[in-house]
C-alpha cells in the first residue's frame, strides 16, 4: 500500500513538473490551429462547370436533321447555395425548331452506378455504336454510324449521368453518399431536371423520360418528386427492362413472389438454348403455358412450404425440369428454388458453358466447371468494351470534350447504395428495401394523363419480364389509368436494342408513344 501511495506521488509531481511545458506547447501550436481553422473556414473558388457545343447534321427517314450538341457539366447547388456536384449530360437539340412545343426526352440506364452511355451508343443518340449481336465485340476498330432509329427528327434528347458515372462528380464539401441511395439519387435527378428546363428555356416544352434497369426506380421516384416537389408534370415515361421493387424482382431471397417471377425467363433461356426436351416449336405459346403452370402450380407450393403434399411437391419438380431444362434432383437439393446465377451455371454445365444474365441469348466458355453460380456476364464482357471505346472516342473526337476525366461507365454503387426509401404511404418512415410502385401510382393518379410506355426482353434474367408484369398487376391504380400502361416484348434481352431485328422496333415503338403524346 505504502509503495502505491508513494507511486502516486511521485506520478503528481512528475505532472505538477510537466504542466507548464505541456501549457506552454498548446500555447504554442493553438495559432497554428487556428489558422488551419481560418483557412477552412475561408470560401474556396467555386468549381467552373464546363459545356462543350458542337453542331452536326444527320439525315433520318432521308431527311437531314441539323442539330446541336452539348455536352459537359451544370454546377449544382444545395439549399445553401453552396456547390455540390457537377452533373453530367448531353443534349442534342434540333436547330431551328419553337422549344415550347417541342419534346424533351431526358434518358439514363440505371446499376445503380451505370452511366448513360449504354442508351446513347446503343440506340438513343445520334450516333451509335455498331455491335454485332451475340459476337465478342472486344477487336477493334470499333465504329460509329449514323442513327437511322433516333428520333431526334421529333424530339430533342438529354442524357444524364448521375452523380458518380460518366463525368459527373461531388464536389466542395459534398460527398458521394450525399448522392448514392435511392431517395438522394431521385433527388438529385429530380434537380437536375428542374435546373435543365430553366437554364436551357424548356419549361414549356412536352416532357418525357426513358429510364433502363435500376433506371425504373429512379423514374417511378422521379415522376413523384418531380410532380410534389417542383410541380413538373411529365407527358409520359418509357421503362426499359424495369427494375421497380427489390422483393418482388429478386430470386434466391425465399420470397414467393420473387422466386416465381423469374421462372419464365429460365424457360425461355432453356428454350432458346435447345436445352428442353421435349422442344417447344414456338417460344410465345410456350411461355403462356408456363406461365399458366406458375400460377396453378409452382407458385401455390412455394407459399405452401412444408404444408404442402408429397405429390404437390412432385408435381411442382417435375414440372421445373420439363420447363427450365434443369433436373428435378437439382431443384429438390436446391427447395424448389433458385437466384438466376445459379440457373446460369447449371443450365448448359455439361457442354462447358456459362450463360448470360444481362441477355441469356449470350454464352461463354466457363472457367470452372464445378463453380455453383457465374464467375462472369458473357453479355457484359461481349459488349461493354465497344460502348466503353466508341463513347470516349466520340466525345472527344466529334463532340469536343478536352478533359482528364475518366468517364466511368459502371462505378459499381450499389455496393456502398443506401436502398431504404420513403415511400408516399409510408408516414415518412423509411422501408428498408426500394419499392416505387406507390410512387409510380401516386404519380399516374394525380396526372392521370401521363402515359407509361414499358420496353422488355423475353430473355432478360436482370430484370425478367415476369417481375414487370408482377409489378403492373400491382400497382394500386383504377382501371381506366391501366388503359394508359403499354408493354411491348421482344425476342430479346436486357438492353434489346443490340438484338438487330429489334433496334428498329425499338425505335419506331419510342418514337411513336412521344408523337402521339406530346400534344
Amino acid at each position: 500500500m505504502m509503495t502505491n501511495y508513494r507511486l502516486v506521488a511521485v506520478l503528481a509531481a512528475f505532472l505538477s513538473l510537466a504542466t507548464p511545458t505541456l501549457a506552454g506547447a498548446a500555447q504554442t501550436t493553438l495559432p497554428v490551429e487556428q489558422e488551419k481553422q481560418q483557412e477552412e473556414k475561408q470560401e474556396r473558388p467555386a468549381p467552373e462547370p464546363k459545356v462543350w457545343t458542337t453542331r452536326h447534321q444527320i439525315r433520318i427517314g432521308g431527311k437531314a436533321v441539323d442539330y446541336e450538341a452539348k455536352t459537359g457539366t451544370l454546377l449544382m447547388k444545395n439549399e445553401k447555395d453552396e456547390p455540390i456536384a457537377l452533373f453530367g449530360f448531353t443534349s442534342y437539340v434540333r436547330t431551328g425548331q419553337d422549344t415550347t412545343t417541342r419534346p424533351i426526352v431526358f434518358a439514363y440506364n440505371g446499376g445503380p452506378g451505370s452511366a448513360s452511355a449504354w442508351l446513347h451508343m446503343g440506340i438513343l443518340g445520334p450516333r451509335r455504336a455498331v455491335i454485332q449481336d451475340l459476337e465478342s465485340n472486344t477487336r477493334g476498330p470499333f465504329k460509329l454510324v449514323d442513327n437511322e432509329y433516333s428520333f431526334l427528327d421529333r424530339a430533342d434528347l438529354v442524357l444524364i449521368d448521375p452523380v458518380g458515372t460518366g463525368f459527373s462528380r461531388p464536389v466542395g464539401k459534398a460527398e458521394g453518399k450525399q448522392f448514392w441511395g435511392v431517395d438522394n439519387d431521385i433527388r438529385s435527378v429530380s434537380d437536375f431536371i428542374v435546373r435543365y428546363l430553366g437554364e436551357f428555356q424548356r419549361w414549356a416544352s412536352p416532357k418525357f423520360i426513358i429510364g433502363e434497369s435500376y433506371g425504373g426506380i429512379r423514374t417511378g421516384g422521379v415522376t413523384y418528386d418531380l410532380l410534389t416537389r417542383h410541380n413538373v408534370s411529365l407527358n409520359g415515361i418509357v421503362l426499359v427492362s424495369p427494375y421497380m421493387d427489390f422483393l418482388t424482382a429478386t430470386a434466391g431471397l425465399n420470397s414467393d413472389a420473387g422466386d416465381a417471377n423469374f421462372l419464365s425467363t429460365y424457360a425461355a433461356t432453356a428454350w432458346y438454348h435447345k436445352a428442353l426436351n421435349p422442344q417447344p416449336p414456338e417460344l410465345v405459346p410456350f411461355l403462356r403455358e408456363v406461365e399458366q403452370w406458375i400460377d396453378t402450380v409452382y407458385h401455390p407450393v412455394l407459399f405452401k412450404g412444408a404444408r404442402a403434399t408429397a405429390q404437390e411437391r412432385q408435381a411442382a419438380l417435375e414440372g421445373l425440369q420439363r420447363y427450365t431444362g434443369v433436373s428435378a434432383q437439382y431443384w429438390d437439393a436446391a427447395n424448389l428454388r433458385m437466384d438466376e446465377n445459379h440457373f446460369l451455371q447449371e443450365l448448359m454445365r455439361a457442354q462447358g458453358k456459362t450463360i448470360g444474365r444481362i441477355d441469356s441469348r449470350f454464352s461463354a466458355g466457363m472457367p470452372s466447371r464445378i463453380g455453383e453460380t457465374t464467375a462472369f456476364d458473357p453479355y457484359a464482357s461481349a459488349v461493354a468494351p465497344a460502348v466503353v471505346a466508341t463513347f470516349n472516342d466520340y466525345a472527344r473526337r466529334e463532340l469536343g470534350v478536352v478533359t482528364d476525366l475518366k468517364y466511368v461507365l459502371s462505378a459499381g454503387l450499389y455496393k456502398d447504395w443506401d436502398n431504404t426509401h420513403v415511400q408516399p404511404d409510408s408516414n415518412g418512415r423509411p422501408i428498408p428495401y426500394a419499392n416505387v410502385l406507390p410512387d409510380l401510382s401516386y404519380a399516374m393518379t394525380m396526372n392521370p394523363k401521363m402515359k407509361v410506355l414499358i420496353q422488355q426482353g423475353y430473355f432478360d434474367l436482370a430484370c425478367p419480364y415476369g417481375t414487370v408484369q408482377h409489378a403492373v398487376d400491382h400497382l394500386n391504380i383504377t382501371p381506366e389509368l391501366r388503359r394508359n400502361i403499354h408493354i411491348e416484348y421482344y425476342e430479346a434481352g436486357h438492353m434489346m436494342y443490340v438484338h438487330t431485328d429489334s433496334m428498329g422496333k425499338f425505335g419506331e415503338t419510342t418514337k411513336t408513344f412521344i408523337v402521339e403524346n406530346s400534344n
